[in-house]
């Protein structure tokens, strides 16, 4: 299965580690030091997020524009789950004062 040219694990393997991978799923842990940024990258399949510790983050597409903030918005606590949808070439700023430390389970399409 081809993944995309800017794929996490090609593009910002400083920030993920992959923990298990097979055809069906790819489970990465995801940390951002607060002050890092991670390079551009993306992520093409849609993912289970686990919250492990939390911080405020910018996400921008690769040209700079903002696509999420999560500044005033309810941070979700140590052992929350979210679900995500595939992600575009984008970067993430930790504009938070601690680490952000996610565990995403990706479901790759069959």
């Amino acid at each position: 299965m081809a993944v995309h040219p800017l794929d996490a694990m090609q593009s910002a393997p400083d920030h993920h580690d992959v923990l298990y991978e097979n055809e069906k799923v790819r489970i990465l842990d995801t940390r951002l030091a607060a002050d890092d940024r991670t390079p551009v990258h993306a992520h093409e399949w849609p993912a289970a997020l686990y919250v492990l510790s939390w911080s405020d983050f910018i996400r921008r597409d690769d040209q700079g524009n903002i696509l999420a903030d999560s500044r005033g918005k309810p941070a979700p606590a140590a052992g929350e789950a979210l679900w995500i949808e595939p992600l575009p070439p984008h970067y993430v700023e930790n504009v938070g004062s601690s680490d952000l430390h996610i565990i995403a389970v990706e479901v790759k399409s069959s």
